[in-house]
């Protein structure tokens, strides 16, 4: 294996580091940098792109080797031996009555093993750890990464503790009970337990999987755009609509699309559209502003509920780099797009998966999406993460006695 296979670049200041040099932030940029504020000095992997290029590397020849090429670790071996990844994607030809005139794909990534877009990442951490030698592996979390850590590491033999705000759905802290993690709920916000996370890591020596906080939780969710490229017969599509938080999701889908673009094998970027809970804005509504203001979240989609978006900085090159567009969706649409996503797909998606579909709804609706344009929706977490969240929009019939009269009743 090339130990140099890849390094680390600053997002804000540019400087390169080795790998052996820093396994988190930026030293420089994030030195004294505010708490209050997304963080400076967000590592990007950059690979040897232009060796690689030079090599005339296809991406058939990545393929064969699953990725490793450009992914972070030393061998597949160290990869958790559950499925992650290779998740079901659909073509829809009509929703509802409606036929389409564009095409819709829908990516499931609530068939990974936790049932999260997440696993991606902890898949990559945990391999990450196991080489160097980690044997505890800490995150903050609001519930789909925690019990994505918990059960990755559960399959690899690791030690998770997970620090998780006490407003946490309890399916997802029942999740990561389950897996045998130790659950650390904390009083207050995401962002209290984030912090928290890492005054831990400090003190104990763990390795910290937190979003965008460590640099290869991008690198693990990147492995997406390669799968889409893939299940798109290596076209590009025109959209991809993905939910936003903290900006990891989103810089991943681009930062796979990125390295394709660099080695040659694609010549343009598809559009991604950012979308965020009106109520949780934090990322895009500070887009192009000089001063980053904070607002307190408070939606239905828990899972992108974030004061202080994480990857801010980096998420906002990507979309002004590569012309990306952004929105945001009221818990009412997010909740309305999640029952028609059910009832006219056969998809049941949290609120958090559900606001991207959302967002495609209301792009639609003004007609923003051209004829025989090829369009992907990313769903990011299965609905029975959070079943309390849907409970207003659902009408459970009261029971009846076994008679054909009480059951034409009901019917009618």
């Amino acid at each position: 294996m090339n130990k140099n296979k890849f390094h680390y670049q600053c997002t804000d200041c540019g400087k390169t580091y080795k790998e052996s040099e820093t396994k988190y932030l930026c030293p420089m940029c994030s030195k004294d940098a505010p708490s209050d504020q997304p963080p400076q000095g967000v590592l990007k992997a950059i690979y040897n792109y232009i060796e690689m290029k030079g090599n005339g590397i296809s991406f058939e020849d990545l393929k064969q080797n699953q990725f490793l090429d450009l992914l972070p670790i030393k061998s597949l071996k160290n990869l958790p031996n559950l499925r992650v990844g290779q998740t079901p994607f659909y073509k829809i030809e009509n929703l509802g009555n409606e036929k389409l005139g564009f095409q819709l794909y829908l990516k499931d990534d609530s068939q990974n093993p936790t049932y999260s877009f997440k696993d991606r990442a902890s898949a990559i951490v945990s391999a990450y750890a196991k080489e160097q030698g980690y044997e505890t592996i800490v995150a903050a979390s609001t519930g789909n990464a925690g019990s994505s850590l918990a059960g990755i590491c559960a399959a690899q033999n690791q030690k998770a503790i997970i620090m998780v705000p006490e407003s946490a759905p309890i399916a997802k802290l029942s999740q990561i009970l389950m897996y045998g993690a130790q659950i650390v709920p904390v009083k207050g916000t995401y962002d209290d337990a984030f912090d928290f996370s890492m005054k831990a890591t400090e003190e104990f020596g763990w390795y910290n999987r937190n979003t965008a906080f460590n640099p290869l939780t991008t690198e693990g969710k990147k492995t997406v755009s390669y799968e889409l490229f893939e299940q798109m017969e290596n076209e590009i599509p025109n959209f991809i609509f993905v939910p936003v938080g903290d900006g990891v999701i989103i810089s991943g889908v681009y930062k796979g699309f990125e390295d394709l673009l660099k080695l040659g094998i694609i010549k343009k970027m598809p559009i991604i559209i950012a979308v965020q809970a009106e109520n949780s804005d934090n990322l895009v509504r500070n887009i192009g502003c000089k001063t980053f203001h904070v607002e307190e979240s408070n939606t239905v989609a828990d899972s992108i509920s974030v004061d202080i978006p994480r990857n801010f900085n980096m998420t906002q090159q990507f979309i002004q780099n590569y012309n990306g567009k952004w929105l945001t969706v009221s818990d009412d649409e997010i909740l309305k797009a999640s029952f028609n996503l059910s009832k006219e797909t056969g998809l049941f998606a949290e609120p958090a998966a559900s606001a991207a579909f959302a967002g495609f709804e209301k792009w639609q609706s003004q007609s923003l999406i051209p004829k025989d344009s090829s369009v992907i929706v990313l769903l990011t977490g299965s609905g029975l993460k959070d079943l309390k969240a849907i409970s207003q929009i659902i009408d459970m019939p009261k029971s009846i006695h076994p008679s054909i009269e009480e059951l034409k009743k009901l019917m009618s």
